[in-house]
């Protein structure tokens, strides 16, 4: 069996691919297995669901959405995507806080690695789960819900804990969003602007290539209701054509820009559900730290901007309000995300992801979990005040250690 990521760079070491289509298969596959790691859409960059032994994928499992307008709450199957799970939504006059910039992965293996969109006052997006349910690793059914001390362990759990089948997520009712884009915000004038351009939307990213004294690109996410945004704003220029964040890609994948209203799931992503964002043919690496080190993180890493600029195809800089998640790289604190969408050439990326590492040692940096990094695996588990507690879970979940791996192994000590 030959299988890869999306990007690419990882071929899976996997025996057996297996498709259950009922949950009773998917248990007896769980049940009989002896290692075994979930697999989501493919969109992590590193080994995390990478095993000798069986891959799981729950994406033929029944695709089922359910809305509870009481409890104001949707339960949905792991596999169906983010941007499948909106559409239902948002016919039904609902909606979710947030959404990454991808609609295309799936729920389950987003929340399970700490996936996120942006916004100084939205948390990540397993801080709106209210229940899990998983085969753990004897077969058995597990639910978790909102008042369990285990749930907020559960959530971001790596696919160490069990199979996710369904999760249950908070709801709001829907809303619309008018999507901005400016040129060319120089550097000189983001520290004495920092709050005001990062709170000026319900999400804001900034995109740069590291090359020159500017961001080349700050995407900003706002309610249609809100006074519009001046043509010159913080020294950049409102863009009168749409923009791709990557220098040179056509903008027909992107989400409307314009400042034309639309639905918050048509917005709040940077690519549109029905393109593919890109051809795959990339690396990416992400640190999150506390939102009140922004300034000087991003100094640390201009400081080596000669070395990221050559491997690099773009940057985006993200803010990410804190959530209780135990594994959640945004747990406990505010957070600024510093994401790089590197060229597809692994050798040449990873003494740059070490230098980052080093810059941004100081602030704490957690590293995104799906994404390539190379922290220390005991300065990263010092970085989580709950490790130990997620580790005492694992163990009670799955004693015989079925669902580790190598890389697993090696960050949570096991």
């Amino acid at each position: 069996m030959t299988l890869t990521n999306w990007a690419g760079n990882i071929t899976f070491g996997a025996a057996r691919l297996h498709t259950p289509g009922t949950l009773d298969e998917l248990r007896e596959t769980v049940a009989a297995s002896t290692r075994l790691r979930p697999l989501g859409t493919g969109h992590s960059f590193n080994r995390i669901a990478d095993t000798d032994g069986d891959l799981i994928s729950v994406a033929s499992l029944p695709a089922t959405v359910h809305i509870d307008s009481v409890a104001g709450e949707v339960t949905a199957s792991a596999g169906v995507r983010y941007g499948e799970l909106a559409s239902r939504l948002h016919a039904a006059g609902y909606a979710l806080h947030n959404m990454a910039s991808l609609p295309h992965i799936s729920v389950a293996g987003a929340v399970a690695t700490g996936t996120h969109g942006s916004g100084v006052t939205s948390p990540g997006l397993g801080a709106a789960v209210t229940g899990l349910r998983l085969v753990t690793a004897d077969g058995e059914l597990l639910d978790l819900r909102h008042g369990d001390p285990r749930l907020a362990g559960a959530v971001v759990g790596l696919g160490a804990l069990g199979i996710i089948v369904d999760v249950t997520l908070r709801i709001r009712p829907t809303f619309d969003i008018a999507q901005y884009v400016y040129e060319r915000l120089p550097w000189s004038h983001l520290a004495g602007g920092w709050a005001e351009i990062m709170g000026a939307g319900y999400s804001v990213s900034l995109f740069t290539d590291w090359t020159g004294p500017v961001i080349n690109q700050i995407w900003v996410k706002r309610d249609p209701s809100d006074a519009p945004l001046p043509t010159r704003w913080h020294g950049a220029t409102l863009a009168t054509t749409p923009l791709h964040p990557v220098p040179g890609m056509s903008a027909v994948n992107c989400t409307e820009q314009g400042g034309v209203p639309g639905p918050w799931h048509e917005r709040l992503p940077h690519f549109r559900l029905d393109f593919t964002p890109s051809s795959g043919a990339e690396l990416q690496t992400e640190y999150l730290l506390p939102a009140t080190h922004a300034l000087e993180a991003l100094e640390a890493v201009d400081a080596i901007r000669d070395r990221i600029a050559p491997v690099l195809q773009i940057s985006e800089v993200r803010t990410i309000a804190a959530d209780d998640l135990w594994l959640s790289p945004s747990h406990g604190h505010d957070s600024i995300a510093i994401h790089f969408t590197w060229h597809p050439d692994a050798d040449a990326v990873a003494p740059v992801v070490t230098a980052l590492e080093e810059q941004l040692a100081p602030f704490g940096a957690r590293p995104h979990w799906g994404k390539v990094f190379s922290t220390d695996p005991a300065t990263l588990r010092a970085r989580y005040p709950r490790f130990d507690d997620f580790l005492a879970l694992r163990a009670d979940l799955d004693p015989s250690g079925k669902l580790l791996n190598p890389m697993l192994s090696r960050y949570l000590g096991v």
